[in-house]
């Protein structure tokens, strides 16, 4: 029975899918064509097709990451009406104990390593890789309009705790024994605390 051909839209979630797969296993600089084409079941030739280097398809791979990783994170933080629900439902899956989470927080920790010798790669996609930073920032001027946090900047105090967040998320993606996942959304919460002038 011969296969079904497939679209090019889905040619490209193919070979992306792949692409993930393999920089998980190789890193992010460790990913070539000729890995992601096999992990792909599909020629060299069909990849360099749909994307015109590796770079682009690293770009894609970590888009779809961020859109998909926080899409639903993201819903629920800003169907919450309280906004420290909504913020504990933007803090808390980020540092659950799953492979997801782990394998996001890999993908993460080597695209910032990458971006630092090559800040040219993230421009491009510098807006759609904040999703989480700009519900955070909307649940926490809904939470100083409300009275419920104090009257603080929201955007800067956003990026803190996105800071923060990222920081938490490499150390876990380096395995440090210490940092489970319990401590990791404790730390999170604590300084949302300390930050917004509520117990969370």
């Amino acid at each position: 029975m011969a296969t079904p051909r497939l679209s090019p839209s889905d040619r490209r979630r193919l070979i992306v899918a792949a692409a993930r797969t393999v920089m998980l296993k190789s890193g992010l600089t460790g990913a070539s064509l000729r890995d992601i084409a096999q992990a792909a079941d599909v020629s060299v030739g069909t990849v360099t097709y749909h994307f015109r280097s590796v770079n682009e398809i690293l770009q894609e791979v970590v888009t779809q990451e961020s859109q998909g990783f926080y899409a639903s994170v993201v819903a629920e933080a800003r169907a919450a009406e309280d906004p420290r629900k909504g913020l504990r439902a933007l803090m808390e899956p980020m540092f659950a104990d799953t492979d997801t989470v782990r394998e996001h927080w890999k993908i993460w920790a080597d695209y910032w390593g990458l971006v630092g010798r090559r800040p040219e790669i993230a421009s491009a996609y510098a807006d759609q890789i904040r999703l989480w930073e700009d519900a955070c920032t909307e649940v926490i001027s809904q939470g100083v309009e409300a009275g419920v946090f104090n009257d603080v900047p929201p955007r800067e105090t956003a990026l803190k705790l996105a800071a923060y967040s990222d920081g938490i998320g490499v150390q876990r993606a380096q395995s440090v024994p210490s940092l489970d996942s319990e401590r990791s959304i404790t730390w999170m919460l604590e300084f949302a605390s300390h930050l917004l002038g509520c117990e969370f």
